[in-house]
């Protein structure tokens, strides 16, 4: 018979490793990655024996374990937990087995792991508490649910990741540098890299004690429907403001390097209208971006973002080379600012922020693993992190020791318009934004999908709708919005602050049982909401005052 349930220790996360920060070898068996990923992600091979397995009727004590099919209860803090078995007893199920950070031990063995159930949605009749028995159409449906689930492996997942946040903000780094100075630039970058790692994992831990499969789903146990309401604003609008900035960034680039390396083009007809910036945003945009945009599955942009990647490994080897090679007339001194803390600081988080957060998809790539499980998608944000932060560090470091005090927010825009390797950098940049604008796009759409249309079988008509409606909207925006530096310092204020520094150590301090693991996501919270007020601050007085050169659309 079943053993009653023992008392949940006063920390969840922490007996259940949650918070363990070491990573555990997945192949210690000898086998390869995919090979393990796969046995985990399809434990049921064919559907008949699993239907014939469940729809088996309990057996008496006498005759052998007794099962209950029933979903279980959920704890204190919202989580689904399985209780503990002993020798001569089986864990009840509720099909099927949710992903677990260690493989399951043998029936023999006197305790495993308690395992997480992922509440998908409380309506929905494969999860709901309400239904306790599993006819054969919902046991297909849920098969069906789980093969079709997009799968990808680790380093597919690192270059989506790597991707998100090595987009536009990392021409940027060398400008947060001239606002913060360069050892207070270092230190900040270093710094912000280590809490955006801690808070993007945070969000799957959250999800994991709350018993929900989503970010939205996660505020939505801790606050209700407003918080709902607080995370799709918040998601929403970082990812679309993303989506403009990266036309805008296409329209002033790529039109330059086609007059660049063509200057007679523009007396060419039909071929001069690839000069015109609004032509070439409007193209670009729906040949290019619009086809990914289209794709269900976010493992499919995995090529699209490797060749991203390559892009700005072009754009790091120039910043770096070039600045090497401009003239000493060319270039102007850090002077004091090697030293002093100057009084943009905060505007320089706001910067590097922007450019490390990528909050809002974390989680559609946690999902995308063909097995996902903390440990594996830590090593993900580990890999991402680490990486991006050594390539921001490089750029900035470079485009501010060569530029000091005239660096531009767009570093490119510093070197000469005839220099022939910063006109590739400058189409590789342009090309990396068409490539990255469908990540945004899926945050939005999913974001929508959500809130509207949670628990409903996928419309294909509601799927190309939305995907069109979002990248044309965004599209139009960049077309005659041609200030980038208003539209990054703005979302970036707003969003960056809220999805990285705010939200989820706030979903963390309610979900928690220990206090003393709440005073760093406290501190994290502060942090966020005087950066967010200060940033805004600096950015409408600029705007009131009228400082900097007004952009005008070319």
């Amino acid at each position: 018979m079943v053993r009653a349930k023992t008392k949940i220790s006063q920390s969840n996360e922490e007996d259940h490793r949650l918070l363990s920060s070491s990573v555990d070898n997945d192949f210690s068996d000898g086998s390869s990655e995919d090979d393990d990923e796969y046995s985990l992600a399809q434990p049921y091979h064919e559907a008949e024996p699993l239907i014939s397995t469940l729809n088996k009727k309990p057996q008496s004590s006498e005759s052998g374990p007794d099962f209950d099919y029933s979903p279980s209860p959920q704890n204190s803090n919202g989580a689904h937990l399985d209780p503990l078995i002993d020798e001569t007893t089986v864990a009840r199920a509720s099909p099927p087995p949710p992903y677990d950070d260690e493989l399951p031990q043998d029936n023999n063995s006197r305790v495993y792991n308690a395992r997480f159930h992922i509440d998908y949605n409380e309506h929905d009749p494969l999860t709901s508490d309400q239904h306790t028995s599993w006819s054969e159409e919902d046991i297909l449906t849920r098969a069906e649910r789980e093969h079709l689930r997009p799968k990808s492996g680790i380093r597919s997942a690192f270059m989506n990741m790597a991707n998100s946040i090595i987009g536009a903000g990392i021409i940027g780094q060398p400008y947060a540098f001239r606002q913060a100075g360069i050892l207070a630039g270092i230190t900040l970058l270093i710094l912000l890299t280590i809490m955006v790692d801690w808070t993007i994992r945070l969000i799957v831990i959250n999800s994991k004690l709350s018993g929900s499969s989503s970010f939205q789903g996660t505020m939505e146990h801790c606050f209700g429907h407003i918080g709902l309401i607080t995370i799709s604003i918040a998601q929403w609008a970082f990812a679309f403001g993303g989506m403009i900035a990266f036309g805008i960034i296409v329209g002033d680039t790529i039109p330059h390097v086609v007059i660049a390396l063509w200057p007679q083009i523009v007396n060419v007809p039909i071929l001069s209208l690839l000069s015109n910036r609004q032509v070439v945003i409007a193209v670009l945009i729906m040949c290019v971006s619009y086809p990914l945009c289209l794709y269900r599955d976010i493992s499919k942009l995995a090529k699209a973002s490797t060749m991203a990647m390559l892009s700005m490994i072009i754009i790091i080897f120039t910043v770096i080379t070039q600045g090497a090679l401009i003239p000493p007339e060319s270039k102007d001194t850090p002077g004091s600012s090697l030293l002093k803390v100057k009084g943009e600081f905060f505007q320089a988080i706001s910067v590097i922020s922007f450019a490390l957060v990528c909050h809002h998809n974390s989680f559609l790539i946690y999902d995308s693993l063909k097995t996902p499980t903390i440990n594996r998608f830590s090593r993900v944000t580990h890999y991402s992190t680490i990486v991006s932060m050594i390539a921001c560090l490089a750029v900035a470091l470079s485009g501010f020791l060569t530029f000091g005090s005239s660096t531009q927010g767009n570093v490119l825009n510093n070197f000469p318009t005839n220099n022939t390797l910063v006109n590739v950098a400058r189409l590789c940049f342009g090309l990396n934004m068409l490539t990255t604008l469908p990540l945004e796009a899926f945050v939005c759409r999913e974001v929508v999908v959500n809130y509207w249309f949670g628990g409903k079988p996928f419309n294909l008509f509601v799927h190309i709708l939305l995907t069109t409606g979002h990248v044309l909207c965004a599209m139009i925006i960049s077309l005659f919005v041609c200030d980038l530096g208003v539209v990054l310092e703005i979302i970036g204020a707003i969003s960056a602050c809220t999805l990285g520094y705010i939200i989820p150590p706030l979903c963390y301090i309610k979900l928690s049982t220990r206090s003393w693991r709440t005073i760093p996501a406290t501190a994290c919270i502060f942090f966020g909401f005087v950066t967010m007020i200060i940033s805004l601050v600096q950015t409408f007085s600029k705007m009131i005052r009228h400082e900097g050169e007004t952009a005008t659309c070319r």
